[in-house]
């Protein structure tokens, strides 16, 4: 069974093509360590996290998942730099700050659309990356629509599309909400847990899997497209576990 990609699925080495020579310096670069060079804020890197931040709070909370899928994202875009640790906090920082005001998201937006103008399926699944970000808590809410709307447009993506886009991601949480959830023990089981655990240990558990299973990985070791196929199947299930095991410990 396909499933729609969801959770910390759709990976970024996957939005972000190798089409840029090094020397432009304002893309992210995945073949080489890139050394930063100019405003972080106004490199591709920058912009995206921009947006990520504009999305992530547009329904005025970030619940765990969110978290835990803006970290890793924040982990795998610095490691493309050669002062990665740097890049990673100075990425936070941005984060932090566009969360405070949607007045410049259009600004931000039209800034992506400038450095990616050659690029529609870049931004595409860039689009489908920040809607990953907003059904993520199993809700889109009327502002997380409002924004993603602002930012396809601004990003010139076909009205068809974006509606496809939202499309997808209703229907696999219809057939989610539909569908008999697999049991507690089942949910153990897939996180190789103990239901005698305590959160703490069985966190830790959750993410060496997500690690284990991340398609960013995979594809970095340039794994079949079937196999990052079947990783996205597992982490949809390895998710779905963890948050069963929280809601049942609370």
């Amino acid at each position: 069974m396909t499933y729609v990609i969801i959770v910390i699925v759709i990976v970024v080495f996957y939005l972000l093509t190798k089409n840029y020579q090094t020397e432009a310096y304002q893309h992210i670069n995945v073949d080489v360590k890139q050394t930063l060079k100019g405003d972080l804020a106004e490199h591709e890197a920058g912009l995206l996290v921009a947006l990520m931040a504009k999305v992530a709070k547009a329904d005025g909370r970030v619940n765990e998942l969110e978290a835990e899928l803006l970290s890793l994202t924040f982990n795998d875009i610095a490691r493309v730099f050669e002062n990665s640790e740097n890049v990673r906090e100075a990425l936070k920082v941005i984060y932090q700050k566009e969360m405070q005001s949607f007045d410049n998201t259009l600004i931000v937006s039209q800034k992506y659309l400038k450095l990616t103008q050659n690029n529609y399926v870049k931004r595409l699944k860039v689009m489908e990356y920040l809607l990953n970000l907003a059904f993520i808590d199993n809700e889109f809410s009327q502002a997380e629509f409002m924004i993603t709307e602002d930012i396809a447009n601004a990003l010139e993506i076909r009205h068809a599309d974006f509606e496809k886009l939202i499309a997808s991601f209703e229907q696999f949480y219809a057939n989610k909400t539909a569908q008999t959830q697999f049991g507690i023990k089942k949910a153990y089981t897939i996180l190789g847990a103990d239901e005698s655990e305590d959160m703490e240990s069985i966190k830790k558990k959750y993410r060496a899997l997500v690690k284990e299973h991340h398609p960013d990985i995979l594809m970095g070791q340039g794994k079949d497209q079937s196999i990052i196929d079947a990783a996205t199947t597992k982490l949809q299930e390895i998710n779905e576990a963890y948050e069963m095991i929280k809601k049942e410990k609370s």
